[in-house]
């Protein structure tokens, strides 16, 4: 089933809590169609979304909560990525408050300095409250997944997060039309957006972080204040899923990832840095 979700004040939110009251119910497997602002909450005719109250919504701007029913704690939620749509309108910051100002036509993107490129959207933050009560910033990327800021999580793209409550409460926003890795003035190519996800609850091994299915390639992330620290999340996340899917023991996985996995800044301006790591299924022969 597809399920529709307005752009309205109901379900859009900016912080990550437990504590939220679900916009949306559904079942495991169904799909949710959604439009949100950019993540400074503009529209896509770059008015701003009024009325905002603080603090609850000085993060970006996401839809939801979304509940799942039966969803525990400790199981996993695969969420995939069936469409993001960027609106008609970008904007990327270099160095407040220096801005380039985009263009875009769904497949490129026209900047204010004449430079054309290809967009990829994705959507910058896909994730779950952390399990503690409370307001949480939508800043750093944690655990249970939100703002990852990956450019690989296009749509046709898997994203596995370890639930933290029942019932998942998963939310998603951050329209990106393009970024880089890093994304080192600390915006991408920022948009409003439409998107649709589909929310599956898998009782698959427990992960700890989140990893991800791309077109021939696995992803895991790690996310730390330091790079190294981060790095080595990733890392672990990979030989894990390398003894997984290849029968390795662990000390044989890191040997090989050490041959065949490549590491990638993820993303440097979020408070937690981001690695993921990427294992190419034709790094086998």
């Amino acid at each position: 089933m597809i399920h529709q979700l307005p752009l309205e004040r109901r379900t859009l939110h900016g912080h990550f809590s437990r504590d939220l009251e679900p916009v949306l119910t559904i079942d495991s497997g169904d799909s949710v169609r959604f439009s949100t602002p950019n993540a400074g909450w503009d529209l896509e005719d770059g008015t701003p979304f009024e009325p905002r109250s603080s603090p609850e919504d000085d993060g970006h701007a996401l839809v939801g909560p979304i509940e799942v029913r039966g969803a525990r704690a400790g199981q996993t939620l695969a969420v995939r990525i069936d469409e993001v749509v960027p609106g008609p309108r970008g904007v990327t910051h270099g160095g407040w408050p220096h801005r380039i100002d985009w263009e875009l036509d769904g497949a490129t993107g026209r900047a204010s300095t004449g430079h054309v490129v290809r967009l990829r959207p994705f959507l910058g933050v896909l994730g779950m409250p952390p399990p503690e009560h409370g307001v949480h910033s939508t800043t750093p990327p944690r655990p249970h997944g939100g703002n990852i800021d990956c450019k690989e999580l296009v749509a046709g793209t898997t994203l596995y997060l370890p639930i933290p409550v029942d019932g998942a409460l998963f939310s998603a926003g951050d329209g990106h039309a393009a970024q880089g890795d890093g994304e080192v003035s600390g915006t991408a190519i920022e948009c409003a957006s439409t998107a649709q996800v589909t929310l599956e609850v898998r009782d698959d091994p427990t992960c700890e972080w989140p990893y991800a299915r791309i077109p021939g390639a696995w992803l895991t992330f790690g996310f730390d204040e330091h790079l190294g620290r981060a790095a080595k999340i990733a890392v672990d996340g990979m030989v894990e899923l390398m003894g997984r899917k290849h029968g390795l023991l662990a000390d044989d996985a890191l040997a090989l990832a050490s041959v065949v996995v490549d590491l990638r800044v993820t993303q440097v301006v979020n408070e937690s840095l981001g690695v993921h790591a990427v294992l190419r299924d034709d790094a086998w022969q």
